[in-house]
């Protein structure tokens, strides 16, 4: 939003087309008893035409600019972007071999009543080292994908375990954009937030391994382990060595796309043309989840300036009493603009500073708040279907983002486990209020 347009004040039916989507897209799903009943971008579109219609501004044409300038925000430029290297370089991958190669390693390596867990546990630990959940996302949902059909498990079922470690980096990383935002705004040391943000999510990404082992034992033991050939599993090793160095996501890709085809042509696997019919078929194969978000980009664009989310701020800030009432305001809070903005980035930065605020009148340690912030925005986001993470996984697995969601333990119980530390104080050090 530009610094010299006024805010707009806060108007309950700016929600309106929000509602539509969710009633247009989970509503009658739900109803039909299938998540391919409704396509998204069809729900996506319904929204947006709403949200166009009711639109204040004049003429039809400049309702439409504005909700051309939300589609091209920079942030929804660089999620396409993003999308448009991913399915290039995971359709490049395969035709190389290099997820099947994956595969055979990931196998090879990983006890087969622990693979489960294994997927988790390096989810999280790519996810910590790079910052980015989509990035680890981009990175394991294809061989996730293929384990899930050499061991005969629900490609839902291992897409939902990247995705839930994923969101544990996310949550955590210092190099996370979130930590960032949610640090910045409240005025303490990363190392400080991390700290308390440990206390919750250690525990809980335990009992996670833990419940995917019990639920996923002797799932793959029958499963047979290919002939390892570290060729053409060398991209791979590439793009998740680049990863966990924290090189940026673009460009690792980008070297990812080059190193397989490299691999492919020089190996004799395809042909130049091949290679960059591969790449074509890829990137083509993004074409839905590009669309969805564009048009989620120019609807929340829309709702922002209806003056929606203003009025779920003064919503969830107008009856705070207490200090616990406060970090629950917090956590509705970042909640509600994350549900609503699909980005918990930019949910951190809307409401960060009205956060702090909130931290300062109750006595609430920054430590804390900051830790509440961050851990909120990332359950919502690693939870909600039209979210980047959900999207993508989806996209890459070939699967509904509503049937993946049932399989996302961590962010279910990360969320509990938050909302529990509210009610009981824990950890009590940061939670007693500013010394």
């Amino acid at each position: 939003m530009n610094v010299n347009e006024q805010a707009p004040r806060p108007n309950a039916w700016a929600l309106l087309p929000l509602g539509v989507f969710l009633v247009s897209y989970l509503a009658v799903s739900v109803i039909a008893g299938d998540f391919y009943k409704m396509p998204i971008t069809v729900a996506f579109l319904l929204a947006s035409a709403v949200a166009v219609g009711m639109a204040s501004g004049g003429r039809l044409r400049h309702r439409i600019d504005r909700f051309c300038g939300g589609m091209a925000d920079g942030n929804i430029m660089l999620m396409v972007l993003i999308f448009i290297l991913a399915g290039a370089f995971a359709q490049t991958a395969k035709a190389t071999g290099a997820i099947d190669a994956t595969v055979n390693l990931t196998l090879w390596v990983l006890p087969a009543n622990f693979l489960a867990p294994g997927i988790f546990l390096a989810a999280c630990f790519i996810s910590l080292a790079v910052g980015t959940s989509v990035g680890t996302i981009v990175a394991l949902t294809p061989v996730a994908v293929g384990l899930a059909t050499h061991s005969g498990l629900s490609q839902a079922w291992m897409i939902g375990i990247v995705v839930s470690g994923a969101m544990f980096g996310d949550n955590l990383s210092f190099v996370s954009d979130t930590t960032i935002v949610a640090t910045r705004t409240q005025g303490c040391e990363m190392a400080d937030k991390f700290k308390v943000n440990l206390r919750i999510a250690l525990p809980v990404a335990i009992v996670t391994a833990v419940l995917y082992t019990l639920v996923g034992y002797g799932d793959a033991a029958t499963y047979q382990v290919g002939t390892v050939e570290w060729l053409k599993v060398s991209p791979y090793l590439v793009v998740l060595l680049l990863a966990v160095l924290g090189v940026n996501v673009m460009l690792v890709l980008t070297l990812g796309i080059a190193a397989s085809g490299l691999v492919g042509v020089l190996g004799g696997g395809f042909t130049l043309w091949e290679w960059a019919n591969a790449m074509g078929t890829g990137i083509l194969g993004m074409g839905e989840l590009i669309i969805v978000t564009l048009l989620a980009g120019g609807l929340l664009e829309m709702i922002r300036r209806k003056g929606g989310i203003q009025w779920i701020i003064r919503q969830l800030t107008r009856r705070i009493r207490s200090r616990k009432g406060a970090e629950a305001g917090i956590a509705a809070l970042v909640s509600f603009a994350d549900i609503c903005t699909a980005n918990n980035t930019i949910a951190l930065i809307m409401t960060g500073p009205i956060a702090k605020d909130i931290a300062l009148k109750y006595g609430i340690d920054p430590r804390r708040s900051a830790s509440l912030l961050d851990i909120f925005s990332c359950v919502m986001q690693g939870m909600i279907p039209y979210g980047a993470q959900l999207l993508m996984a989806a996209g890459l697995g070939g699967v509904s983002p509503l049937s993946i969601m049932q399989y996302l333990y961590y962010p279910y119980l990360l969320g509990a486990a938050a909302l529990l530390a509210i009610v009981t104080g824990y950890p009590g050090r940061f939670a007693k209020g500013m010394r």
